[in-house]
């Protein structure tokens, strides 16, 4: 199927940007150019909350910086969902993802707690996913500081905060009660490209060759991309982990192993919903504003936030 018309129209308005040289390019200059392009100002900033607030928490390794999302709500304590952004385990941050975590904390109903975890290649594998672990449990365990209501906590996030919430959703299990976690077009996969790599892989926004790129930054070494703190897909064991959305997006490098974790889930009797967005690419759900699917999949992933921890 063919882009839809309004994800055709941003990918041709980004046609005639230069193609990075993956073979120079430093993480430096790929965060500069994230910068650049998220103060140009294109994109929505969300739905509006009651207040956002900047905290320190514990990571695996030293103090994160992380943000807390209020919704606008008559209830005193609310569900919580951590949230880890995208961004290849390389760039982007709380401000990058800010939008995502205000639509998403005012359409649920809920607190969000978007960390910032430590970034490659400064900070290599297991870095992110020790920093994603230790957030998670921090927050479960300060829940009623926080004003959150103990118990109820979910885990989210995009491209590479999927992979960081479905880790910690495998790796937690039986030691924190996650009730879901949301996964948008989630890197579950990083030792094995999928066909959609061949498919999508160039023209589509996230290139082969920089998913590739990415990779690079993050691993030291070829084993350790298949660890199950890297490959949640490849994991032996996924039984009885919290049930899962999942959002795949149809020309997308990565749609083959969304898509693939979904099955895994269902086999393994998990319950899951996955929605594969129609002529839409990686990122999209960011695109408030420009896009139409962005608000209807965050509709959609805030409704299973609903459901799943306003019982």
């Amino acid at each position: 199927m063919a882009l839809a018309p309004q994800a055709a129209a941003l990918l041709a308005a980004l046609a005639g940007m230069p193609a990075p040289d993956y073979s120079r390019l430093d993480a430096a200059s790929y965060r500069a150019a994230i910068e650049a392009g998220r103060a140009a100002g294109t994109i929505g900033e969300g739905d509006a909350v009651a207040a956002e607030e900047d905290l320190t928490l514990p990571g695996a390794a030293g103090p994160l910086a992380a943000r807390l999302y209020r919704p606008v709500s008559q209830q005193a304590s609310l569900p919580l969902v951590v949230f880890f952004h995208g961004g290849g385990f390389v760039a982007c941050g709380i401000d990058t993802h800010a939008n995502l975590c205000r639509t998403l904390a005012a359409r649920a109903n809920v607190l969000v707690l978007s960390v910032d975890y430590r970034l490659a290649p400064e900070a290599r594998f297991p870095a992110a996913a020790h920093d994603a672990l230790a957030a998670v449990r921090w927050a479960a365990a300060h829940a009623a500081q926080l004003g959150a209501i103990p118990g109820a906590l979910a885990v989210a996030g995009d491209s590479a905060g999927g992979n960081l919430a479905a880790v910690c959703a495998q790796q937690l299990q039986g030691e924190v009660a996650i009730a879901h976690q949301l996964l948008l077009y989630p890197v579950v996969d990083c030792s094995h490209e999928h066909p959609s790599y061949e498919t999508y892989g160039s023209g589509y926004l996230l290139d082969a060759g920089l998913m590739r790129w990415f990779k690079d930054q993050y691993f030291e070494s070829q084993a350790d991309r298949a660890s199950p703190l890297a490959s949640p897909l490849g994991a032996e064991r996924i039984e009885a982990i919290a049930p899962a959305t999942i959002v795949s997006a149809e020309c997308d490098a990565l749609r083959d192993e969304s898509e693939r974790y979904a099955e895994r889930l269902s086999q393994a009797g998990v319950p899951v919903t996955h929605v594969r967005w129609p002529g839409q690419m990686h990122g999209f759900a960011s695109m408030i504003g420009v896009l139409d699917a962005a608000n209807a999949a965050l509709d959609l992933s805030a409704r299973a936030l609903r459901a799943a921890l306003h019982p």
